[in-house]
């Protein structure tokens, strides 16, 4: 099914390429602060007649310093002012920037400068340049920019100039910029996203992509100038950086604030936005639930009571408007018995409003228009309590590869347990995933996404882009779903391997695997963690070696046989506190000692299963690739005891 929606004249229209922004918003909001970071020492605060000149002043550095119109130069750095002064100022000299976070990876970082043919480095500061150097300093740089404020270490042993922000500033003041001629199909930035391989691959975006973004979110984002943002996601990722570039666009101030300054800088600033993943939202459910739970248990007993209610009135009322996803196409009658009953229970939920769910909207400001989820599905639970409270969670789908928003729930529209429908200029298709051929509505199958937002492809890999987006420009996103008669985007799983956590982050399962058997005690191995805070694993032991090592512990334990049912397995010694020590040390020194390393890669938890991944179980294929969603329909009660 192909669903196509027409985007509406805005006044943002006419731009065609990204820094344009800056100067016309200089002009609309002039002394209206932009950008504030209570958190840097000292603190700054940045207007957007400001914003605009050092932006200006960045990119006229950067061509003074030989910049040429579309050389690549990365963009190793995290979330200030000063990232989105770098970012725009690369663009707006005519380069294309190639982002990532300063705390990743080593080798990380220096493979993407390197596949990204990167002329230049612009660093976080000396310590993000110093990890660097050995990977860098033999190739012909034309310059080196660090955004601290940093003295210059003069033995960088790099043969090329190393300036630190306000060098560069004052670099450039006095000349004027160079006009490059830049339209919506010149190449942007690259954002490096997971391969299948392991290795990276670089998102090619236009600016044409992540102005189509700029152009279109407000069907999501109702803002008006002089609204508050809360900014707490990586800028350099695309879900966050279009969320920026857009309310920017239109006026907002944007707050930086980070995890440890999260919970005081909502009451202090009372945002009326921010942009989060689902983890995000279930530490704010936590924390609420944790001050419930220290409340006198009478209170707690009533403070449930009123949550029990309010659960069957919002039930009720999603049915009487149609948005219950558990109640496809209700009848008249059936919406009448709903509206009746949210009716009968509507004055218990406005107590329990006034007694309790007002202190839930304190706690986050009390002024929230709306706080936009991605980078994951939504738990149930999470959309239940937000919707109760009367905190609006708009949940929104997209990938790197899209820039990233291709469906979005709106405030007029927010069905629950959906995805939302697409924005403007964005069609959907879903497919069966072996034939390509397009499906009936209402039919499972793999989501097709074509539109203006869609990338470029792949730097420099064609045969993935070739895989990715098909001759008639659909776009492969990996993932399985249907869409509803009103064209709302259910995903129920992933075609691809890749495990999104609730953080956002994409996790490549395979090298991971493959670190992990070569633990003399693992035969088997495959990770799991959709939608989930960590990574988890179904791991099938290598009974022989782990009962040598029983016997050299002299322990007195019994394995369980290959042929035992999951009751007894469940019920065995495998689940003896040394053997679980054991291999919990086994996964954390395998992962640990992995090329390419990071802390999401931790398994948190395991659980064993001693029937091995066979064609003959109807688990492997006949290539002995391990038959991912067959293994989690078969053991989905031990991956949701992993996270019980």
């Amino acid at each position: 099914m192909v669903v196509s929606v027409k985007v509406d004249s805005e006044p943002v229209n006419s731009l065609q390429a990204l820094p344009e922004i800056w100067q016309i918003s200089a002009q609309k909001f002039g002394q209206n602060i932009a950008l504030s970071a209570p958190h840097l020492k000292p603190k700054v605060s940045i207007s957007y007649q400001e914003l605009a000149q050092k932006i200006s002043d960045v990119a006229i550095a950067l061509q003074a310093l030989g910049v040429q119109p579309q050389e690549k130069i990365a963009l190793f750095a995290d979330n200030s002012p000063r990232w989105l002064i770098a970012d725009q100022g690369i663009m707006q000299a005519g380069g294309v920037n190639v982002v990532r976070s300063s705390t990743a990876e080593t080798q990380e970082l220096a493979y993407i400068f390197q596949d990204s043919d990167s002329v230049a480095l612009v660093a976080e500061d000396q310590k993000t340049l110093d990890k660097l150097i050995p990977e860098i300093k033999d190739r012909s740089l034309k310059f080196v920019i660090l955004l601290s404020d940093e003295e210059i270490n003069d033995d960088n042993q790099l043969d090329c100039q190393v300036l630190n922000f306000n060098q560069l500033l004052e670099l450039g003041k006095g000349k004027s910029l160079q006009p490059v001629e830049q339209g919506a199909d010149t190449l942007a930035t690259l954002i490096y996203t997971s391969g299948t391989t392991g290795k990276p691959k670089g998102a090619m975006l236009s600016h044409g992509n992540l102005l189509h973004q700029v152009k279109n979110l407000d069907v999501i984002l109702l803002c008006q100038p002089g609204d508050r943002v809360l900014s707490i996601l990586p800028s350099w990722h695309a879900y966050e950086r279009s969320a920026e570039y857009f309310l920017l666009s239109r006026g907002c101030t944007q707050y930086y604030t980070n995890l440890r300054s999260l919970k005081s800088d909502l009451k202090k600033y009372q945002p009326n936005y921010m942009v989060g993943v689902p983890r995000l939202w279930e530490s704010l459910y936590e924390g609420v639930q944790k001050q419930f739970r220290s409340q006198p248990e009478g209170k707690q007993k009533l403070i449930n009571k009123f949550f029990s209610i309010s659960e069957q009135y919002i039930k009720a009322r999603r049915i009487s408007q149609g948005l219950d996803l558990d109640n496809l196409n209700p009848n008249a009658g059936a919406k009448l018995k709903a509206k009746a009953k949210a009716a009968l229970l509507a004055p218990l939920h406005k107590l329990g409003d006034k007694i309790v769910y007002q202190k839930v909207r304190e706690a986050v400001g009390g002024k929230v228009k709306s706080f936009i989820s991605g980078g994951g599905s939504l738990a149930k639970h999470l959309d239940d309590f937000y919707e109760i409270a009367n905190v609006p969670v708009l949940v929104g789908y997209g990938l790197t590869e899209t820039s990233p928003v291709t469906n979005a729930r709106r405030l007029d529209r927010n069905y629950r347990k959906t995805a939302g429908q697409p924005i403007a200029e964005t069609e959907i298709k879903i497919v069966d995933p072996t034939t390509r051929k397009e499906l009936p509505q209402g039919d499972t199958g793999l989501v097709l996404i074509r539109g203006t937002q869609v990338m470029q492809g792949y730097y420099k890999k064609p045969e993935a882009t070739a895989k990715a987006i098909d001759a008639e420009g659909w776009f492969d996103s990996g993932d399985l779903g249907w869409v509803t008669q009103e064209n709302d985007l259910v995903l129920t799983g992933r075609a691809k391997d890749t495990i999104v956590l609730t953080n956002g982050e994409n996790i490549e399962p395979q090298p991971i695997e493959d670190a992990c058997v070569r633990s003399v005690y693992i035969d088997q191995i495959m990770l799991v963690g959709q939608d989930q805070r960590a990574l988890g694993a179904l791991i099938v032991p290598n009974l022989e070696t782990l009962a040598q090592w029983i016997q050299q512990q002299n322990l007195d334990l019994n394995l369980p046989e290959p042929t035992s049912s999951f009751e007894e397995v469940a019920n065995s010694d495998l689940n003896d506190k040394s053997i679980q020590k054991l291999f919990k040390q086994e996964l954390t020194r395998e992962v640990q000692n992995r090329p390419g390393y990071r802390a999401d890669d931790r398994i948190s938890g395991f659980k064993f299963i001693v029937e091995p991944f066979s064609k003959d179980n109807g688990l492997m294929t006949q290539t002995m690739k391990v038959k991912r969603p067959q293994v989690r329909a078969k053991y989905q009660d031990l991956i949701d005891q992993i996270y019980s």
